[in-house]
């Protein structure tokens, strides 16, 4: 380990450098003449009897520390789970988590959303408030991060339930090629067909704020009463701009895989799990949220 924190620490620090530091407080070997200006028994001399007991004990306690550091030597490496580092087991294990809490709450959300109209908008703020706060912390918090999700699941339930009853079965269908692109995504990535360089991740990011830019104008123009029903989403036009922010959610979910195998490689702590199962659950969220446009908008036609 090359952190000072880490090295000058106890718990953290190397065994074998402790060891040695504490092997170099020995006494001098039987017969060596003392120092100059130093006072003991003439050169040659054996020692007192009690002396030679505390020889013999002081080897017995370096034998002690050589079988040691023996043990040491031929013991399998540390894994990065005896580390607390970050595994790839931590983030399926946290992703699964926070879907699974999405989905039970996005359930509850469908059914309250009749009795309540306005409880998915309310979440769809909180959500955007949480999601912006997670995004900018140094160091993930799990509740801010659950709160996030329960958020979340409130404005998918209540947004889907409004989509499915507007065209029935866009619901189903947006579901089906979320987990089906999620996949894809992956299955790319693992096989090494598409790679993450930096010019992937500047065009996506260009890409990404151009979609951004645009879909600002389109609800400014909605809301102003310049266009009406879709907008610039309407007709074979706001087709191909869903079927393109598909693909950019797809390109994320690549970017994002990329880091969370950056993360593990480079053994960043476990606590991060749960920043890479925020980042693909913000992903997946979108992805879903564009596929339910698409299948919407398709039926619209």
């Amino acid at each position: 380990m090359s952190n000072p924190v880490f090295n000058n620490s106890e718990v953290f620090g190397d065994p074998r450098a402790q060891r040695g530091r504490s092997a170099t407080t020995t006494r001098p070997a039987y017969g060596t003449p003392p120092a100059q200006g130093q006072q003991g028994p003439a050169y040659g001399t054996p020692a007192p009897q009690g002396q030679q007991w505390g020889q013999y004990g002081q080897q017995g306690a370096q034998a002690a520390d050589a079988a040691t550091l023996n043990q040491m030597y031929t013991s399998p490496s540390a894994t990065t789970a005896d580390t607390k580092r970050l595994t790839y087991d931590d983030v399926i294990m946290k992703t699964g988590g926070l879907l699974a809490l999405l989905v039970v709450v996005a359930a509850g959300s469908w059914y309250l959303t009749p009795q309540m109209p306005g409880l998915w908008i309310g979440g769809a703020v909180v959500g955007l408030v949480l999601g912006l706060v997670n995004a900018f912390k140094k160091s993930p918090s799990p509740a801010l991060i659950m709160l996030y999700t329960v958020a979340q699941g409130v404005f998918l339930g209540g947004i889907s339930r409004f989509y499915e009853a507007q065209w029935s079965g866009v619901v189903p269908s947006a579901v089906v090629a979320t987990i089906a692109t999620f996949a894809a995504a992956l299955f790319l990535f693992k096989s090494g067909k598409v790679r993450v360089t930096p010019k992937f991740t500047r065009w996506l990011l260009i890409a990404m704020v151009g979609y951004l830019a645009f879909s600002l104008v389109n609800v400014v123009l909605l809301m102003f009463g310049a266009l009406d029903g879709w907008g610039l989403r309407g007709g074979t036009l706001g087709i191909v701009i869903s079927l393109v922010a598909v693909g950019l959610a797809a390109a994320s979910l690549i970017v994002d895989f990329d880091s969370i195998k950056r993360g593990v490689e480079g053994g960043v702590p476990a606590k991060f799990a749960w920043s890479a199962a925020f980042g693909l659950l913000v992903t997946l969220i979108w992805l879903y949220l564009e596929f339910l446009r698409l299948f919407a908008i398709l039926q619209s036609d």
